[in-house]
């Protein structure tokens, strides 16, 4: 069965060779395929909010980290990235770890998910992540530098998690002369 649990830094070191390996590739994630040991763990690791592991029987089968996509007034969107192990792919990992991840955002309070980069030639990525109700509401005309494939777009892909409506506005206050021009009848003078 497969458990999904916090990252530790152990964890990192034994993920080290798929983060280096996909970001190398050059074919899904934006991230400097130079990076070190060290700054892929601080990027990993310990700026999201939260960094997971996906593990079948002591197996690391891939992990996810959930961050905000802003601070402020759009702090209440969450973004997370998956990455799966080679060996790995094909057993639902990536549905698992998106599934819970989730879960794991609408517990710390975000209402929706923004995925800001997905590169649209990521075929299998993009029919999970539509089938797991995520829609595509932006393209991004030759955004990603393909290793293989040159200039390909990438798409921006949302899903909102939240049971009841967000109010779009907050309420109108209104001072006591608004108040009482609109519920008073008009005098003569």
């Amino acid at each position: 069965m497969i458990h999904i649990r916090p990252m530790t830094p152990e964890d990192f070191e034994r993920f080290w060779p798929t983060f280096q390996a996909v970001v190398q590739a050059r074919e899904t994630y934006a991230f400097d395929p130079a990076l070190s040991f060290d700054q892929a763990r601080q990027l990993w690791l310990e700026l999201p909010m939260r960094t997971l592991v996906a593990e079948e029987d002591g197996e690391l089968l891939g992990s996810y980290y959930l961050k905000a996509n802003a601070a402020g007034p759009g702090g209440h969107v969450g973004n997370c990235g998956y990455m799966v192990c080679e060996s790995a792919r094909g057993r639902g990992v990536a549905r698992l770890m998106c599934e819970h991840s989730q879960k794991q955002a609408r517990q710390e309070g975000f209402l929706a998910l923004q995925f800001n980069s997905v590169v649209a030639t990521n075929e299998v990525a993009v029919a999970l992540w539509h089938k797991l109700g995520f829609e595509t509401v932006g393209r991004l005309p030759k955004a990603y530098r393909h290793a293989r494939l040159g200039l390909v777009d990438c798409l921006v892909m949302y899903k909102w998690l939240a049971d009841e409506p967000v109010v779009e506005k907050p309420p109108l206050l209104i001072g006591r002369k608004n108040i009482e021009a609109r519920v008073s009848r008009r005098r003569g003078r």
